[in-house]
């Protein structure tokens, strides 16, 4: 019947439309069969049959990957286009300390994406900043906001992705950075501005997705002050305007601003894309539900320098990412 005959080529039906295959952990065994052309089970007699590029992660005993056999195994599918991800040296099943531990999965997407062709941000050098600022009041007390850095990392991560060059500045948050990605971790408004101007020269695109406070008290203490001892009120002065600096340096580099807006939204956003000389700006109601600070998603109004207005639902912010850098790589084609 049909539905038999379905059965009876299964090993191929699941390798149909991969755009890759990752064996994880790679095993002796498996690397050695696959080099062998024996497919005795359904991992390998599915390996043989795929036409997608194959990444295998070994794991095993230090002895077993150093065994000539295994390193002959090895360097035959290399020379197949079969891609390898080296495992690390540690502490191993059996209780030896030496390399065979399986890579991290990080490690892992990072070998996956360079099979793939370089994307459409290929050579470009991109900088990105993220999460809040912290203006400091004394030595425990300071100025803040509610912004977690995740629009910004999944900025930065979908700009690795395409192929770019990412230097990730970050205020505090409780993230971890993006494999492959530079990371510059800040505190104050002061130390986001003094990080960014240095890099700006070397920057081709600039994403600045942090949310730098406006203001940092006037006077701050090294010592914690009592309670008692505490002014009613506090004297505030205005922080580092970071986006006009940045269009102020000579060259030629595309610039993206955010606005986080309670009101006036499209106006406010407006004018502060032509006031700094931005190529884009993001623009968000923080008051609509699922695009505050600290959400997983985000619903945005993007306006290039030209006008023209992008309005996005609500998304997840790492789909949000993906659209904004679409609308980079169209300005910088322009």
């Amino acid at each position: 019947s049909e539905e038999e005959y379905r059965e009876g080529i299964g090993h191929i039906d699941v390798t149909e439309q991969l755009d890759l295959a990752i064996v994880a952990p790679a095993t002796a065994n498996v690397i050695g069969k696959v080099a062998s052309g024996i497919a005795d089970d359904a991992l390998t007699t599915a390996l043989l049959a795929v036409a997608c590029p194959l990444l295998m992660a070994p794991a095993m005993n230090d002895r077993m990957y150093g065994n000539p056999l295994v390193r002959k195994n090895i360097a035959f599918l290399k020379e197949q286009g079969v891609h390898f991800v080296e495992p690390e040296t540690g502490r191993l099943a059996c209780g030896t300390v030496g390399q065979g531990r399986l890579a991290e999965v990080d490690r892992i997407l990072e070998e996956a994406a360079k099979v793939f062709p370089a994307g459409d941000l290929a050579g470009i050098s991109v900088l990105v900043t993220a999460g809040p600022t912290r203006e400091a009041i004394d030595a425990v007390r300071f100025m803040s906001n509610p912004s977690t850095g995740k629009m910004g990392y999944a900025l930065a991560a979908a700009a690795k992705q395409r192929g770019a060059s990412v230097v990730l500045i970050s205020g505090p948050t409780e993230i971890a950075p993006p494999h492959g990605v530079s990371i510059i971790y800040v505190k104050s408004a002061a130390d986001m501005y003094r990080e960014v101007m240095a890099r700006v020269p070397a920057s081709e695109v600039l994403i600045m997705a942090a949310a730098v406070s406006d203001f940092r008290p006037r006077v701050s203490s090294s010592r914690k002050i009592k309670k008692q001892e505490a002014p009613v009120s506090l004297d505030l002065e205005q922080t580092e305007d970071i986006l006009s600096a940045v269009a102020r340096v000579p060259g030629k580099r595309l610039l993206v601003g955010f606005a986080a807006e309670t009101d006036n939204l499209l106006a406010n956003a407006m004018q502060k894309l032509k006031s700094k000389k931005l190529d884009l700006i993001v623009a968000n109601d923080i008051l609509q539900k699922g695009a505050g600070f600290g959400e997983e998603t985000n619903a945005v109004t993007m306006i290039d320098r030209a006008g023209n207005k992008i309005e996005l639902p609500t998304l997840p912010k790492t789909e949000i990412a993906g659209r904004i850098l679409d609308k980079v790589v169209e300005l910088k084609a322009i």
